[in-house]
Parts: C-alpha cells; sequence; structure tokens
C-alpha cells in the first residue's frame, strides 16, 4: 500500500476570488487566503417630488383631522356623493316599520343559504348522486323551457303568473 500524506489546505494566489470589475489592487493587506467583495452601490436619491406628494398627503391628512376635531365635515366628504343605489337602499330602510322584523328575516334568509350550500357540498360528494341530480335538473329544464317558453301564449301566460304573484307579495294592485 502506498502511503499518504495530507498536507494543510491553502490557497494560492490563482485560487482567491476577485471581482472581475474591481480595481486590482497589489498590497500587503491582500493575502491569498483574503476574498475581496465588491462594495454595494450608494443609495438612490429620492426624487423632490416624491417627497412633496409625501408631504402634501401629510396635510392633507392633517387637515381632515383637525376638520373632524372642530366637528366640520372634511373636504373630500363634503365633495363626496352617495351612489343612486346607496341612496335608495337608505330610503326604503326609513321607510321600515318593522326594523327588527325584517333583519330577523335576512339573517334567517343568510343562515339558510349557508345551510343549503353545506347540504349541497355534502351531497356533492356522494358518488353516483350528483350525475343523477345533473340529469333530472336537465330533464327538467327542458320540460319547463318546453311547457313555458316555447310558444307565445305560454309565455304570456307565465309572465302574467309571475306578476299576480308579484302583486299578492308587495300587497298593491
Amino acid at each position: 500500500m502506498a502511503s499518504t500524506t495530507s498536507t494543510p489546505l491553502s490557497l494560492s494566489s490563482s485560487s482567491t476570488l476577485i471581482d472581475a470589475k474591481a480595481p486590482r489592487q497589489l498590497s500587503a493587506a491582500t493575502s491569498s487566503q483574503c476574498v475581496t467583495l465588491p462594495t454595494l452601490p450608494p443609495p438612490p436619491l429620492q426624487s423632490q417630488s416624491r417627497a412633496s406628494r409625501t408631504t402634501a398627503y401629510c396635510r392633507k391628512i392633517a387637515r381632515n383631522v383637525v376638520a373632524m376635531a372642530t366637528g366640520e365635515a372634511p373636504a373630500e366628504v363634503a365633495v363626496t356623493e352617495l351612489p343612486e343605489i346607496v341612496k335608495t337602499i337608505q330610503e326604503a330602510w326609513d321607510k321600515v316599520e318593522d326594523k327588527y322584523a325584517v333583519t330577523s328575516l335576512a339573517v334567517a334568509g343568510v343562515v339558510g343559504i349557508w345551510a343549503s350550500t353545506g347540504m349541497i357540498s355534502a351531497i356533492d360528494r356522494l358518488p353516483l348522486i350528483p350525475g343523477i341530480l345533473e340529469i333530472v335538473g336537465i330533464g327538467y329544464t327542458g320540460w319547463f323551457a318546453y311547457r313555458n317558453l316555447i310558444f307565445k301564449p305560454d309565455r304570456e301566460v307565465m309572465i302574467q303568473k309571475i306578476k299576480d304573484t308579484y302583486n299578492d307579495i308587495i300587497g298593491s294592485s
């Protein structure tokens, strides 16, 4: 067997890592075991427009805080109008006499939708049931379209039924 001797690992000047862009300096401080790294570029200067925008935004916030503290409306609130749908909803809510009942019905509706979603997802996980229900739904849709939508007299009868049901629910004639 041949004997092997181990020598300590040393880096030679040819194996030092030097950045190709950095200028090569030969000094006493640079040894064969040092690795030079490139310097970081200086941080970018903030543009004057960004600083002025930040200052303007801070002034606007300060004005709004002062306006709210004195009881005045901030500049944005005074100029901004509510959308038409929000005004309509507010007027309808103000006309409601039994707000407790309407709120209870809304909560019950949300709970009902949540429960039905859970039930449908549970049924959807069962094997074969979703496919059968899909076929039933396609068949019923076809039957409904044939019976109520294809011919004009049938469409008119269906529209009249919808209007009568709507008037029964609303209470107007």
